[in-house]
């Protein structure tokens, strides 16, 4: 249904003020979306690794050699401390190997074992390259485990004696100092930065080069993943500025997994606030990024539209980066995928678009993405619906009236309607602040959205509404009710009129009154 509303091209930011949601402005929309960024987050597993134990990629059935493994702790721990090479080392790989097992390596009893000052002595001894790469491989299996485990390898003095592997002339000992420090600074943030104080950054970038083997920059990537997870706080300014060059290198690598973990790395670096998507944006990696939307691996996707969806939190000039790469032009790929997953976010990021200026809000319709985020309005999934509410009520508040009604014309209305009745207190709320909106941007012709509410007894949710436990709910449930449908509840149908009598009208004894009260 169309609705011939006034030629009016737009509506200066008072006027819009004054008769839609008072005090919500971009920067508080965009704020919103920021937290249902987080509430995406932990309604999704774990993007990447953040610990991994290095366990031997074998056959089904093959052994990793002939020799039987020594599990007694207590020999193993004394032959550690051996001054014979040979006996020290194949104690030594006993050790490892056991942390090695598919399921439930000793950890702990290891640790209880005071196996960990002789496995952090074993770094040191560069006349031996074996040895530390054993030992290594131990401490880095220890330190894949819990935090508490892990911290017990940076008690024990391990994390310089990494540092320093790092130079090894060995590359099996290098890349090996690289595992272990990822799983250390991926404990968390004050692992991270301890690392970083020591010096990680600059000798771990110099390992991304054309000739490191293809699993040794995996693994690298990995750690820088890590170095960028943490928000809590985020790795510091200058941190970002010198991985920042590395990440713009290796999204232009051909391996997935190098791919993959790369814009991970990059939506976390944009998940830490406007000035560090304006880093991220000054290292002109955005349209790299942003071609990544279409790319045929879905894991790839997947990462690229939460990097990308990241920086549309920013402001306005940020947004348009990213818009000016063509990032519209993927969306219709990703608004009908097949994972629902995909439909969701990318729902939450039009809907940072929507929350923009008019100009922004123009762009999405101009590239024809209104109706399919309508549909997934009505029938997605129930957190892509959500997502689709957010991305109306934000168009509603920040477009014009024939931005609005663009929306209208489109069938906005009856899916909306059809939200109210949903649990999600959140939801209904974004829901019936649209229709309020769409009510009062529709001017003279609110009497025919009106009835399109009515017939798809939207007026009976909206009523209902009125006795919410929500406060700003039932207040503009009742707003509406009041302004738009008052006269509904007074017209009065001459068929149900009480007969006249000479005393005047005569009312049953049982006539109902109505709820509200009778209206003179």
């Amino acid at each position: 249904m169309s609705f011939d509303m006034n030629n009016e091209e737009g509506l200066s930011v008072s006027r819009l003020k004054h008769f839609k949601n008072k005090g919500k402005d971009q920067e508080e929309m965009r704020r919103r979306r920021n937290e249902v960024t987080v509430e995406l987050r932990k309604n999704k597993r774990v993007e990447a690794i953040l610990k991994r134990r290095n366990v031997p990629e074998l056959e089904p059935g093959e052994e990793e050699d002939d020799k039987p493994v020594n599990t007694n702790l207590e020999s193993i721990v004394n032959d550690a401390k051996s001054l014979k090479p040979e006996v020290q080392l194949t104690a030594i790989q006993a050790a490892r190997k056991l942390l090695s097992s598919d399921r439930n390596p000793p950890i702990d009893e290891l640790i209880a074992s005071g196996i960990l000052p002789i496995l952090v002595q074993c770094l040191t001894r560069n006349d031996n390259p074996s040895l530390q790469f054993e030992a290594a491989w131990a401490l880095t299996n220890i330190a894949s485990g819990t935090s508490t485990q892990t911290q017990a390898v940076v008690h024990a003095g391990a994390v310089p004696l990494f540092l320093q592997l790092l130079e090894s002339s060995h590359q099996n000992v290098c890349e090996q100092a690289v595992w272990a420090l990822g799983n250390i600074i991926g404990d968390g943030p004050s692992c991270r930065d301890y690392v970083i104080s020591l010096g990680v950054v600059e000798p771990l970038l110099k390992f991304i080069n054309p000739n490191i083997p293809l699993s040794f920059l995996r693994n690298v990537t990995w750690v820088i993943v890590n170095l960028c997870r943490n928000k809590n706080p985020p790795p510091s300014i200058d941190t970002i500025r010198e991985i920042l060059p590395a990440l713009y290198a290796l999204i232009q690598h051909r391996d997935v997994n190098i791919l993959v973990d790369t814009v991970w790395a990059l939506s976390y670096l944009t998940d830490g606030g406007n000035d560090q998507i304006q880093m991220v944006i000054d290292s002109n990696v955005v349209p790299l990024l942003v071609p990544l939307l279409s790319h045929t691996e879905v894991k790839v996707q997947t990462a690229a539209l939460r990097a990308i969806g990241n920086i549309v939190t920013g402001t306005d000039e940020q947004t348009q980066v990213v818009l000016n790469c063509n990032a519209l032009g993927h969306f219709p790929g990703l608004l009908n995928h097949t994972r629902d997953k995909i439909n969701k976010e990318a729902v939450w990021f039009l809907s940072n678009i929507t929350a923009g200026n008019q100009q922004q809000v123009q762009q999405v319709i101009d590239a024809n993405l209104i109706p399919r985020v309508i549909a997934l309005l009505e029938f997605g999934e129930f957190q892509t619906q959500k997502e689709g509410a957010w991305a109306i009520s934000n168009l509603t508040i920040s477009g014009t009236r024939e931005q609005i009604r663009y929306c209208i014309d489109n069938g906005v209305v009856i899916p909306l309607c059809n939200l109210l009745t949903v649990k999600d207190t959140q939801v209904v709320q974004v829901v019936i602040d649209a229709i309020n909106n769409i009510l009062k941007a529709s001017g003279d012709q609110s009497s025919q959205v009106a009835h399109v509410i009515e017939e798809c007894k939207g007026l009976d949710n909206i009523e209902a509404l009125q006795h919410h436990e929500n406060g700003e709910i039932y207040k503009i449930a009742y707003e509406i009710v009041d302004t738009y449908f008052s006269d509904n509840l007074t017209d009065e149908d001459p068929a149900l009129a009480p007969e006249t009598e000479p005393q005047g009208f005569q009312f049953e004894a049982s006539a109902a009154i109505p709820q509200e009260g009778f209206k003179f």
